[in-house]
């Protein structure tokens, strides 16, 4: 989700779901260490729940880099070991790091020495030829081991070469069936699936076995499906806004941050998704990208775009 779930989105989505644990870029060790932290770190408190998820592979580098995580207030520090890119790997983290489980459950380690917070892993069920049951089973072992707290998995292998990232979210087939019988010999261990998930009923049918279900690019284009979240997963009965009220309680942040600078554009890609499936999602759609870029555009290129939808009065 590189370069999509920035701080902007999560405010966004926070808007739509009160309890829904939201997750970050993942951030590298070295931007955090050498770079400027404060712009991968900051996030508006209102994001709470919110977990940093990080791709390195020295433990000491991720333990001080989890630190930082837990003094800025994340709710959670997760180690990406599910990214297949090659620039992933060349800088030796994401999927290839699933080679080396007691690599991963050194950082492990040394992050819970360091944190407070949760220390969580996020993986694929196997890389390349490496996918074995057995594999598996022993990497996941070697992470409960060194005292992780919970398990994100993403049910596919990774084919790090010969497959762009793009092709790694689809290729090959999913494997539902290895996460559950990860859960069945794992019982203790929080086991999150990641994975073509599309809706809530599907989540919840999943949830019916496992801890906790991720929801990646679904959600980033069809924002919607996590308005019932509340009501239908953590039982909070408060009726979820309407899509309008989401927009108008979006105006007051998207003015502060203009305000600082920022362009409308970092904000408003977000938002596109908002009426997927509903009339005039298209011109939603339209307006905002030929009108946000414009020298000047300000929160009248939403509130303009709206009435422009023709929206039925439930929206």
């Amino acid at each position: 989700m590189l370069d999509w779930t920035d701080r902007h989105c999560r405010y966004f989505l926070r808007l739509i779901s009160r309890h829904t644990l939201l997750y970050t870029e993942m951030v590298t060790t070295g931007a955090l260490l050498h770079g400027d932290r404060e712009r991968f770190l900051r996030f508006d408190p209102s994001e709470h729940p919110v977990a940093l998820q990080l791709g390195g592979s020295d433990p000491a580098d991720m333990a001080s880099c989890a630190r930082l995580g837990a003094e800025y207030g994340y709710d959670e520090i997760n180690i990406n070991v599910g990214c297949p890119s090659d620039r992933v790997q060349n800088g030796r983290f994401g999927a290839c790091l699933m080679a080396e489980p007691g690599v991963v459950a050194d950082c492990v380690r040394a992050m819970k020495d360091a944190v407070a917070v949760p220390v969580t892993v996020k993986s694929r069920i196997g890389i390349d030829d490496r996918d074995s049951y057995g594999e598996l089973v022993d990497f996941v072992g070697a992470q409960v081991e060194a005292g992780c707290d919970a398990l994100i998995v993403h049910a596919r292998k990774a084919w790090l070469s010969g497959l762009s990232p793009k092709e790694n979210r689809d290729i090959p087939p999913l494997r539902y069936d290895v996460v559950l019988q990860l859960k069945r010999d794992f019982p203790a261990l929080s086991i999150s699936l990641n994975g073509g998930v599309q809706d809530l009923d599907q989540a919840c049918a999943l949830l019916e076995t496992l801890d906790g279900v991720m929801i990646g690019r679904e959600a980033y284009h069809n924002p919607w499906i996590l308005a019932a979240a509340d009501a239908r997963i953590f039982a909070d009965p408060t009726p979820p806004p309407t899509r309008h009220q989401v927009i108008e309680r979006m105006l007051p942040y998207i003015q502060r941050e203009l305000d600082a600078g920022v362009p409308l554009t970092a904000i408003s890609r977000h938002l596109l998704g908002l009426f997927q499936g509903r009339p005039g999602a298209r011109v939603w759609r339209r307006w905002i990208s030929e009108h946000a870029h414009l020298p000047g555009a300000g929160c009248e290129v939403l509130t303009e775009a709206l009435p422009r939808r023709m929206r039925p009065a439930a929206d």
